[in-house]
């Protein structure tokens, strides 16, 4: 009885908390980071008491919110790598990243500006594009993937796609619309014409505000 109870409480302990972290994710990223936590606790339904039982400080939970967001961008890759079909992997990767990427709303932009050095993202991002890299290269190999596609054109999907989340209204549909046409346009197909050269993006994006802090 008292382990089954146990059990029960951690689960609700949990979900609260994963609650709360979902929510902050949204609030922060639509109203910035101004917003009190008092506020993200209403929408999140819990009591400000529960709240500052798991985050102390407000530091604390946007660090979190940050690093859920890193955390869902890492796994959508990871998701996509280890598909059977490369292709369809790389497909994946592309639409769920311009839906997150879409409802960033300038979330990362706001916290790598206010906690500058508080993340490693050199790590991050290395190890993502990395994975990003052999999935494109699985899907060349398979004929699927357009020959001429390099790792910077997934830059340049994420730089355009971050536009979308001005859009006022249906930004998933939105999102789910411009990865279609990325896709169409990446994959293999005869009437694919030879692209310009490739700007040095990914280096750039790589390398910004990377120093973690001790």
């Amino acid at each position: 009885m008292t382990d089954g109870l146990t059990q029960i409480l951690r689960a609700d302990a949990k979900e609260n908390r994963d609650r709360i972290v979902e929510v902050a994710r949204e609030v922060f990223a639509s109203d910035g980071l101004g917003v009190s936590m008092r506020e993200v606790a209403r929408r999140a339904e819990v009591g400000p008491a529960t709240l500052y039982r798991r985050f102390p400080t407000k530091k604390d939970l946007i660090l979190e919110a940050f690093m859920d967001e890193f955390h869902t961008c890492r796994d959508i890759v990871r998701t996509g790598f280890d598909h059977s079909d490369a292709w369809r992997g790389f497909c994946y990767a592309i639409e769920q990243l311009s839906e997150l990427n879409a409802q960033n709303q300038g979330f990362t932009e706001a916290f790598i500006s206010e906690y500058p050095g508080t993340v490693d993202l050199l790590s991050h991002r290395t190890e993502t594009l990395r994975a990003f890299t052999d999935l494109a290269r699985r899907a060349q190999a398979q004929g699927e993937l357009r020959d001429d596609f390099v790792i910077d054109d997934l830059i340049l999907v994420l730089t355009a796609n971050r536009g979308l989340s001005t859009t006022p209204h249906d930004r998933i549909r939105a999102a789910r619309r411009f990865a279609a046409l990325m896709i169409d346009s990446f994959h293999t197909a005869p009437t694919n014409h030879t692209l310009p050269p490739s700007p040095a993006l990914t280096r750039s994006i790589i390398t910004s505000q990377t120093e973690p802090t001790d």
